[in-house]
């Protein structure tokens, strides 16, 4: 009888692309066509009321019953027209995915007649159970009210499933007592803190500055598997990603994958699940190949924060849910194969005005240039002050095993900026002197030299955690599984964080008489010099850098326990607090909430292992050793000698040994396992998770490795790393 494995690859070898209908041959014609957009509103809503309605969502005031129940109507009848049945408040708890609970258009009127009904309270505002969602101690289980409230700053859309379609309408997520329970937010927050204290020091350089939004495009990176593969491998199924696998003769080494010919099957997926993206208004641009077999990313246009990752974590969805059409199945895990490179997310912010500029771009002159070295500058100094924050920011299991792995950035946080702006920062810290000329001050060194530095101007450093990549800032340690949300609400943040204390201290200076121009190159030049230690420009994988790295100071927090501390010292719970982006119970039931994520998914994947090891491993290492033994026998009864079957008693042996291995240490992994989940304390439990329990996952691996290149690939039960990654 066929194994698992093999009615699986049988299927692989039936697998065809699947044909695909587009709805036009101009992405223009479909673009957006499900989102509950402005050109929708304008339509559906009258004029008063579409003016109300863009005033409040744009100075984030409350908007009244009136404006409510006139959107819901109009929301509703576009619905209905699109063939919508049914609506949902659409949120981002803290499980790490999206939920929802849907409710028909539908109700009954007095005489018991159906109705087709929404109001602008069902609209604005609903009451999920919030007592099995993540609350870190804020909700006990028999608390169970919540709130999700809508968030008209992003555009409600319809999603299409063979179930039928769904109006979803993006929500926050409170709990009864009003803390947060979900990432969006604190990011609303955080966004809203950057605004006004990006406007604050823009009134230094433009007043028509009134507005600044700050901008993401997320590059997502993920692999992609046979469906029936997948589903042969439990621990892919269970925990997203593989806990055994002999690395493949042929893995990334001739690194012929990286932007080679897309596979047909899944080109074929890429294209639907891009339309599906791009009828609810993802701005899905690029795809390619990545680095490893089977890794391939895709990246939108940049975006306002908030709808970015909310587009994010959409597209995530579809991917997933497009890949089950074309019997294929996504990866997002970090790390789903030993011994090629992982996948991240790489946050590109920047900012941008209402008037139309990139604070994080050079302009044509002295004093264009000075406003964007003051936002420069201050964003150095932040991610300085702060690297500790942003390092737990991206802290997950799945995470820990890319990060400073050769094909990411490294656990220490720290900046590139590359050569012309070093020099340009170097100079403007050294130089003293500054020059008045007609309306400008600026130094000797030439600021308005600026404008050479091109967006290419320098070599990109992919062993940078946060690098400057000429108008923007690349943040590549976030983990491809991630929600942005969490490290674009410390980064902006910290960032206002910044901006507001330099406002304040320029202020000071300028009333006491200083002159602007100079007060502001004097404070940045302080900056530079305060902030010096986190810029970096050589080799992140280097051990010289970890050596230069520890004598600057900077940390190099490797686990996920350890770095989830960040969030509940003094120093970096102040930043949010004073700030009104957290409350102090917010901070540490993140705390609690994160460790007990990592101690989930550090247990499941033990508790796979000693499963994958003991019931499917061993019994088919002892089958085929079984069957040498037989082999040695009958060559003995036949009057040979050792000399012929010397070699088999010898991989006899070694299969012995192996399977001694295993055995033993995963019953003392068990063993480990069982007094961690005897600690009283989150943390405790998590740092014994990580330091006593994975201790076992490399030696077990190595022997059930071992087992897989010893036994008969007939009898084999899992599919093999060559299978997964190359069968498509």
């Amino acid at each position: 009888m066929a194994t698992l494995r093999f009615r699986a690859l049988e299927l692989v070898n039936t697998r065809q692309p699947v044909a695909l209908t587009f709805p036009s041959n101009k992405i223009s014609d479909y673009f957006g066509q499900n989102v509950f957009n402005d050109a929708v509103l304008k339509e559906y809503l009258s004029g008063h009321i579409y003016k109300a309605l863009k005033e409040r969502t744009e100075a984030g005031r409350k908007i009244e019953s009136e404006i409510a129940d006139a959107v819901a109507s109009g929301m509703k009848s576009w619905a209905i027209s699109k063939g919508a049945t049914h609506y949902t408040h659409w949120f981002q708890p803290l499980t790490g995915a999206t939920a929802e609970k849907h409710d028909a258009f539908f109700d009954l009127d007095d005489d018991g007649k159906a109705i087709e009904k929404f109001k602008g309270s069902a609209l604005v505002q609903q009451e999920p159970d919030a007592s099995s969602f993540p609350s870190g101690g804020i909700r006990n289980t028999f608390e169970a009210r919540g709130y999700t409230a809508w968030d008209p700053s992003s555009p409600a859309f319809i999603i299409e499933t063979n179930a039928g379609k769904t109006l979803c309408i993006p929500t926050v997520f409170v709990s009864y007592t009003g803390e947060a329970l979900d990432h969006k937010t604190p990011l609303l927050k955080a966004l809203s803190l950057i605004d006004k204290a990006a406007v604050a020091v823009c009134e230094f350089f433009d007043k028509d500055i009134t507005r600044v939004i700050a901008t993401l495009g997320a590059e997502q990176e993920y692999f992609v598997i046979d469906k029936a593969l997948f589903n042969a491998r439990p621990d892919l199924v269970m925990s997203g990603r593989t806990v055994f696998g002999h690395s493949p003769a042929k893995g990334q080494q001739l690194e012929d994958h990286y932007f080679g010919s897309i596979p047909a099957r899944v080109s074929s997926f890429m294209q639907d699940f891009e339309t599906e993206a791009l009828k609810l208004g993802i701005p899905v641009r690029t795809r390619h190949n990545e680095v490893a077999p089977g890794q391939f990313e895709c990246a939108p246009t940049f975006g306002e924060v908030n709808l970015a990752i909310d587009h994010n974590q959409l597209l995530m969805d579809i991917m997933g849910k497009v890949a089950d059409r074309h019997e294929l199945k996504v990866l997002f895990h970090e790390k789903p194969f030993a011994g090629i490179n992982g996948s991240g997310k790489h946050n590109n912010w920047a900012l941008g005005t209402n008037t139309g500029r990139n604070l994080l771009s050079p302009g044509k002159r002295p004093k264009d240039n000075l406003l964007f070295l003051t936002f420069f500058i201050n964003t150095i100094k932040a991610v300085h002050e702060y690297a500790d924050l942003l390092r737990a920011s991206i802290a997950s299991a799945g995470n820990d095993h890319r990060l400073g792995a050769n094909e990411a950035p490294p656990a220490i946080i720290s900046a590139f900026i590359g050569s012309q702006l070093t020099e340009v920062l170097d100079a403007l810290e050294q130089n003293t002197d500054v020059i008045e000329k007609g309306d400008n001050m600026y130094l000797k060194l030439g600021i308005d030299k600026i404008p050479e530095i091109l967006l290419d101007n320098t070599d990109r450093n992919r062993t940078s955690p946060f690098a400057f990549t000429g108008n923007k800032f690349e943040f590549r340690a976030v983990g491809s599984s991630a929600n942005s949300a969490g490290p674009m609400t410390v980064l902006n943040t910290i960032v206002a964080n910044q901006l507001l204390a330099f406002k304040a201290e320029a202020d000071k200076e300028i009333e006491a008489g200083g002159k602007k121009e100079v007060v502001i190159i004097n404070i940045l030049k302080r900056l530079i010099t305060e902030s010096k230690a986190v810029r970096f420009e050589g080799n992140g994988y280097s051990d010289e850098w970890v050596e230069e790295a520890a004598k600057r100071g900077l940390n190099n927090i490797k686990t996920t326990p350890l770095s989830l501390d960040a969030y509940v010292t003094e120093h970096n719970k102040n930043v949010f607090i004073k700030n009104g982006i957290f409350s102090d119970r917010e901070l540490e039931a993140r705390h609690e909430i994160y460790l007990e994520e990592y101690i989930k998914k550090v247990q499941i994947e033990s508790r796979l292992m000693g499963d994958l090891a003991q019931n499917h491993v061993v019994p088919t290492a002892i089958t085929y050793q079984n069957k040498l033994i037989a082999n040695v026998k009958g060559l003995k009864e036949i009057g040979l000698g050792e000399e012929v079957y010397g070699t088999t008693l010898k991989t006899i042996l070694e299969i012995s040994s192996h399977l001694s291995d295993i055995l033993k240490n995963v019953f003392e992994m068990t063993e480990a396992r069982k007094r961690a989940n005897n600690l009283e304390h989150s943390r405790d439990k998590a740092i014994a998770y990580c330091d006593d329990v994975k201790e076992y996952f490399e030696v077990i691996r190595h022997a059930v490795d071992k087992l897989e290149l010893l036994v008969d690939d007939e009898d084999w039960p899992l599919p093999k790393y060559r299978e997964l990654l190359f069968l498509k």
